[in-house]
C-alpha cells in the first residue's frame, strides 16, 4: 500500500520539473529500445579480495561497439541489493548501452573506501572485458541513486591528484539521483558515521575525501543530477550545490528536479531514468568524451 501510495503521488507530480543545463544538441530518445540478455551472478572481484562480489550484465542486441555504465544502488551504505536496480539497467540497457548492474561491501562491518573501491573495481572489469563485450573503453558511465548516487558520483570526481584514485578507474559521465553529495553535512548520521567508522571531530579528512562536493575539479566528467524538491531524507540542497560547484569548474551539468516528490517517489517515477539516459546519449554518443587522466593544474573549488 506505500509502494501504491508513493506511485499515485509520483504520476501525479510528473509534470511538475525543472531541468536546468540541458544542452541544445540533446536528443530525446534518439536510439530506439532493441532485446537484451542478462547474465547473472558473476564475480567481478579479483582473487583474493576482501570480499567475493557479484554483479548482473545486461547486454543489448547487435554488435555495437557499446557505451558501457556502472549501475549502483542505494540503501544507506548498508544494505538493499542491486535488485533494486534490475528495471533501471534493463531500461538503460535497451537503450544500447552494456550495463553492470554491482554489489558492493557494506557498512559497518566494511568502512570506507572499501565501497569506492568496489566500484572502481567494476569499472576496472568492464574495460577489462571490453573487447570480448564490444564495449568502448572510454565511452564508460556510473548511475546510482542514493547512497548508491554517493558512489556513483564520488566514482566520477576520484581524479589522479585525490588519495584514492585508482589508475583506469576514471568515467566520462555520471548519473546521479538523490545524492547525498558531502557527507559532512551529516556529522551526526548513524549511517555516515557507519560508512566512515570514525567520528567527524576524530578524523575530517576521511570524512573530506567520502564528499563527492569537496572534491570537484575542472577534470572531472559531465554530471547529470536528479532529486525531489520535497526530498527530506536527502535534502535538494544536495543537488543544487553540486551542480554548483560542477558549474563553478567548468564542468558540463544537468539539474532535473522532482517538484513535490521524496526520496522514494523520485526513485519510483520514469521521468528522471528517460532525461539521464538522455544525458548517456550525449555525452557517451554523440560528443568527445572527457578522458583527461592528468591535468596539469585543475582548477578545484574546496569545500
Amino acid at each position: 500500500m506505500i509502494r501504491l501510495a508513493l506511485l499515485v503521488s509520483a504520476l501525479l507530480m510528473t509534470g511538475c520539473a525543472s531541468h536546468e543545463g540541458r544542452p541544445s544538441n540533446a536528443r530525446i530518445g534518439s536510439v530506439r529500445p532493441v532485446d537484451v540478455t542478462v547474465t547473472r551472478d558473476f564475480v567481478y572481484t579479483p582473487a583474493g579480495w576482501p570480499q567475493q562480489l557479484k554483479a548482473d550484465l545486461y547486454k543489448p542486441a547487435g554488435n555495437g561497439p557499446f557505451p558501457g555504465v556502472i549501475m549502483i544502488h542505494g540503501g544507506g551504505w548498508e544494505g538493499r541489493s542491486r535488485a533494486d536496480m534490475d528495471s533501471i539497467s534493463q531500461r538503460v540497457a535497451e537503450r544500447g548501452y552494456v550495463v553492470l548492474n554491482m554489489s558492493y561491501r557494506f557498512a559497518p562491518q566494511w568502512h570506507f573506501p572499501a565501497q569506492l573501491q568496489d566500484v572502481q573495481q567494476a569499472i576496472l572489469w568492464l574495460r577489462a572485458h571490453a573487447s570480448d563485450l564490444n564495449v568502448l573503453k572510454n565511452r564508460i558511465g556510473t548511475w546510482g541513486y542514493s547512497a548508491g548516487a554517493h558512489l556513483a558520483a564520488l566514482a566520477g570526481v576520484t581524479s589522479p591528484s585525490d588519495k584514492w584514485f585508482v589508475e583506469g578507474s576514471r568515467v566520462q559521465a555520471v548519473v546521479a539521483g538523490g545524492t547525498p553529495v558531502d557527507l559532512r553535512y551529516y556529522k551526526d548520521g548513524p549511517l555516515t558515521n557507519g560508512l566512515t567508522g570514525v567520528s567527524y571531530n576524530d578524523n575530517p579528512g576521511l570524512w573530506r575525501e567520502a564528499s563527492p562536493l569537496a572534491l570537484v575539479s575542472s577534470d572531472d566528467p559531465p554530471m547529470f543530477l536528479y532529486h525531489g524538491t520535497f526530498d527530506f531524507t536527502v535534502g535538494d540542497n544536495n543537488a543544487h550545490a553540486m551542480y554548483e560547484a560542477l558549474n563553478a569548474n567548468g564542468i558540463p551539468a544537468e539539474l532535473y528536479l522532482m517538484r513535490g516528490l521524496e526520496h522514494m517517489s523520485t526513485f519510483i517515477v520514469d521521468k528522471p531514468v528517460d532525461n539521464g539516459i538522455d544525458f548517456l546519449d550525449l555525452y557517451l554518443r554523440q560528443s568527445k568524451p572527457r578522458v583527461v587522466e592528468q591535468p596539469e593544474q585543475p582548477r578545484r573549488i574546496l569545500r
